[in-house]
């Protein structure tokens, strides 16, 4: 067996670098004489050329020079930014031995864990009660939360959210069971009620046939009791005016799950679909009242408050060509993604320990517990207050406010995101993402306060742990925005392996790769990605082939030196 080919080291390399300084010295004397040596993303060095098979160049093919030298191949992105571990202490006290177990039972990453229960307990608080950050202003903040689980197919991402939500799916059986059995008593009651308006009726006829000026308003006024309306928790493939029932039956709000997040998202950025991912925006904030007219639904179907939780994943594959239309200014760059705030890219354990116990039982009754007692929250038994209007009655969202220590240490830490948001030294997409932020430290530590068991002003400690979230999932928004280049460039590497080896000749295609079904190189959108840097960074040469069907793309490695294949990887 060889030893893994290192692409820095080759690039450091005696020849290569000698190599190297003599192009660019090629480089430096055509320059003077009137060249242009500039090969940057996007330049006219950089254009691609259509042709057709056996015709002539007619102009250069995307990653060649003008100046009739290869480019120098640049060094690809590394690895992913580091990301900092979950800690257990980052849960609500009374959420942590089930969140243990289930991480530990489960082998897999605690974040899967600790994300899913938060959002969860989120959902179900909906607009219960809300939280003032501030002593004396308005701001009220929403504690819905929008969650994001990044990982490689099989790390276990979708058992662990299932297991998360069999809190709230317990409360959606009991829920479920109490509809059917107030449907029944009001269908025979219903029937009941027939039988005694149709005979309030005859009597009403008897009355106006005798009396042709009585009244009979009384006899005929209808007494149907209300349909019983089912309460909702979770819902996971619906369409928008679909949705808006529910929210219109369930104004405290559901929580939209969905496996694959990235195939919504997508939807949502359709065109066509503009007012879809307008209603989904809304839903974030949680307080805002929404209204359909259209002729299909009847007009006027009017929504108290959009309120939706979110919580679903994807794979590094999906997420990086989606945040590269963000990062560049895409048709993705409209905030949406930025609402995730609990959105999680972990490191996988490299050890996996075979667990066989049976389940915390004790942990699991207390933390369905915790479930029931959030969704028969009373806002009188937590010590909330409400507003009143202009006839002093109270309305509006019940809401709590931080304790004093709990107070200062927010506006500190508040303090700090502002002065970083305004520094300028932070990507348009990833300041975005962190501005969201106001919302999401609030939300959190009123989670963890009410989870706990907690009355009246939300206490420092909900506040200290709230924040140490923030610091957690920092990491996470690092890492994520910043691995476009990163995964695509461990693609490229696995491409150029493939370059190198002679298993890709000259002149292969997108196609040729992932239809192999090598390790990392499988789907096509990694593909794809992989191929893009490496034209970017000038190891590959583009060319696009007019054909009788679709144009077909091309690619070839540099004829730059730095860009051969190295001897000393393939002999043994």
């Amino acid at each position: 067996m060889t030893d893994k080919f290192d692409l820095d080291a080759h690039l450091r390399d005696a020849k290569t670098q000698a190599d190297l300084r003599a192009d660019q010295e090629n480089i430096t004397r055509i320059s003077r004489r009137g060249g242009s040596a500039d090969r940057g993303v996007g330049s006219a060095a950089a254009c691609q050329r259509e042709e057709s098979p056996g015709a002539p160049l007619r102009e250069l093919p995307r990653g060649v020079s003008t100046i009739g030298a290869a480019p120098v191949p640049r060094p690809l992105p590394t690895s992913l930014l580091p990301v900092a571990p979950f800690e257990m202490s980052l849960m609500p006290e009374k959420l942590r031995p089930w969140a243990g177990d289930l991480a530990e039972r489960m082998q897999c990453p605690a974040d899967y864990i600790g994300v899913s229960l938060i959002v969860s307990a989120a959902a179900v608080v909906g607009r219960r009660v809300g939280i003032r950050p501030m002593t004396n202003d308005d701001w009220t903040v929403i504690c819905t939360q929008w969650a994001l689980i990044i990982g490689r197919p099989g790390v276990l991402k979708s058992p662990a959210m299932e297991a998360c939500m069999k809190a709230v799916g317990y409360l959606a059986a009991q829920a479920g069971k109490k509809f059917d059995d107030e449907k029944a008593r009001y269908e025979l009651n219903a029937q009941l009620q027939k039988i005694k308006s149709e005979a309030l009726k005859e009597e009403a006829k008897r009355r106006l046939k005798k009396h042709p000026d009585a009244d009979v308003s009384a006899l005929l006024a209808s007494a149907d009791e209300p349909a019983p309306v089912l309460k909702r928790y979770i819902t996971n493939d619906t369409t928008v005016e679909s949705l808006g029932m529910i929210l219109q039956q369930n104004p405290n709000g559901v929580l939209v799950f969905r496996d694959e997040m990235l195939s919504l998202l997508d939807h949502l950025d359709l065109e066509q679909n503009a007012s879809q991912k307008g209603f989904y925006l809304t839903g974030w904030n949680g307080d805002q009242s929404y209204t359909f007219d259209r002729v299909g639904r009847g007009l006027n179907l009017s929504i108290e408050a959009v309120c939706l939780s979110m919580l679903g994943s994807t794979q590094p594959g999906r997420i990086a060509p989606y945040l590269a239309s963000v990062i560049h200014g895409g048709k993705h760059d409209d905030g949406l993604i930025q609402r995730f705030g609990l959105m999680v890219w972990p490191d996988v354990p490299a050890v996996w320990n075979p667990v066989d116990r049976s389940p915390n039982t004790e942990a699991r009754r207390i933390a369905y517990e915790i479930f029931e007692r959030l969704d028969n929250l009373d806002w009188r038994a937590v010590q909330a207050q409400r507003d009143r209007g202009r006839s002093g009655n109270e309305e509006g969202i019940p809401y709590l406010r931080f304790e004093g220590a709990g107070y200062e240490r927010f506006i500190g830490w508040r303090s700090d995101l502002e002065r970083c948001l305004r520094s300028g030294d932070l990507h348009s997409a990833l300041e975005s993402h962190l501005a969201k932020y106001r919302k999401l430290i609030p939300g959190i530590a009123l989670v963890c306060h009410l989870a706990d068991g907690a009355a009246g002003p939300v206490a420092d400690t909900a506040v200290s742990r709230a924040i140490a979230w923030g610091k957690y999932l920092e990491t996470h928004a690092r890492r994520v925005y910043g691995s476009v280049t990163a995964v695509a460039g461990d693609t490229a590497r696995a491409i150029l392996d493939k370059v190198w080896d002679g298993s890709l000749p000259p002149g292969f295609t997108a196609r040729d790769i992932h239809q192999k079904n090598w390790s990392r190189l499988a789907h096509h959108d990694d593909v794809q990605a992989g191929l893009d840097l490496l034209v970017e960074y000038d190891w590959l040469v583009e060319r696009t082939i007019k054909t009788s069907g679709r144009p077909k793309t091309t690619y070839t490695l540099s004829s730059h030196p730095a860009a051969a294949r190295p001897a000393a990887k393939y002999t043994s």
